[in-house]
């Protein structure tokens, strides 16, 4: 489950931060509190239905719990995915709670087939554990009671959202299994996405033919069930493109070689004036040296265009973005593991060196994608 940075509190695209689970942020979105209150509604009012003895005080409280029942059994469903990723030492940059359930963002993808099934099914297998201890305490609890409507509304929950996040699609757990099986059998990571995209459009289409099915047979909870498979559906479609894309990202392009990629790299005083390093950089990649000989960095295009607008004669190490570790590459390195490099390395351009540590070029972020963009996968 994927993706970016570390989020803060209130954070709008991320949601409010609960706590930590090791470093892992836990954050609840907006939209969860759209779905509780929905979920509170609906059970209410079944409640409602089945228990006109309770109360409307009694059955808002108890439909309460089981919303808060159920985002705690999502939550545990994500922590099973963060737990053995973080075993096969993967980060995982934070852990989501929203509209239709929950999301893990591991920061890498796993290096083998193994890991990625183990890691898609982890989550699911706690759903099942979860269904087996809620059901295991309708045999204690007197039968009939708000109590024991709770616990077997939270057990067929957990088996439901076990079952439904095991579908052969993605982005479900289920499409991520059947891709780390198809890569497993085949040696090729890409062949698996590709199947699974297209479970992940059956999926989509099933739960479209369903509702549209109880919409003709003129079901009570018609419209119900066709905004909530629609808004799935969306979920369900979106995911498996991103995930299309995003593996179109993290493989190196087919007959394209690291030397088709690289720009020339050109060594400048980093005291020279920005706007004749600017000039320099036509088609280049440029890497600024101090007199000492340590290099300052590599010029950044943008910072120097706007500097040398302000002041042209202005040093070009202002305009330098620091060389780190990781956005060195080897020319020597597998092709898969630089475009992994790129696609997880918050950089725009990359310095490629040779076994001797000699600059060879510069790699651009956009070069990479540029080449990625239209190609089958294999």
């Amino acid at each position: 489950m994927a993706t970016t940075s570390w989020i803060r509190p209130g954070d709008p695209d991320g949601g409010l931060r609960l706590f930590r689970v090791g470093n892992v942020p836990v954050l609840l979105a907006p939209s969860w509190w759209i779905g509780s209150i929905v979920v509170t509604a609906l059970y209410a009012s079944m409640i409602g239905q089945l228990m006109p003895g309770l109360g409307t005080l009694g059955a808002l409280v108890l439909a309460a719990s089981f919303a808060i029942l159920l985002g705690a059994s999502v939550l545990a469903h994500e922590l099973g995915h963060c737990v053995v990723a973080l075993r096969y030492g993967l980060p995982v940059r934070r852990l989501r709670l929203f509209l239709l359930g929950g999301i893990s963002e591991v920061g890498r993808s796993p290096a083998k087939p193994a890991q990625e099934g183990l890691i898609a099914a982890a989550g699911p297998a706690v759903s099942v554990v979860l269904a087996l201890v809620f059901g295991a305490t309708l045999f204690v609890v007197p039968e009939g009671g708000p109590i024991w409507l709770l616990l077997l509304e939270t057990t067929l929950a957990n088996a439901a959202v076990a079952v439904f996040n095991l579908l052969p699609g993605l982005p479900l757990d289920g499409g991520r299994m059947l891709r780390a099986a198809v890569w497993g059998m085949t040696g090729k990571r890409g062949t698996g996405t590709r199947m699974a995209v297209v479970g992940g459009g059956v999926v989509a289409g099933l739960l479209l033919l369903w509702a549209l099915l109880r919409l003709v047979q003129g079901t009570q909870d018609r419209w119900l069930w066709l905004g909530v498979c629609a808004v799935t559906a969306w979920f369900v479609i979106a995911g498996a493109r991103s995930e299309l894309v995003s593996e179109l990202q993290r493989s190196w392009p087919e007959g394209v070689t690291l030397a088709d990629l690289v720009r020339p790299v050109l060594q400048l005083p980093a005291e020279s004036p920005v706007a004749d390093a600017l000039a320099a950089a036509a088609g280049r990649g440029v890497v600024l040296v101090r007199a000492d000989g340590v290099a300052a960095g590599l010029l950044d295009e943008d910072a120097a265009r706007r500097v040398a607008e302000q002041s042209p004669l202005t040093p070009a190490e202002v305009a330098a973005e620091p060389i780190r570790p990781e956005t060195v590459l080897l020319d020597s390195d597998p092709n898969d593991e630089i475009a992994e490099r790129v696609r997880t390395t918050a950089a725009w351009q990359f310095l490629v060196v040779d076994a001797e540590g000699r600059p060879a070029g510069v790699l651009r972020r956009q070069d990479l994608r540029a080449a990625s963009t239209g190609r089958n996968l294999g």
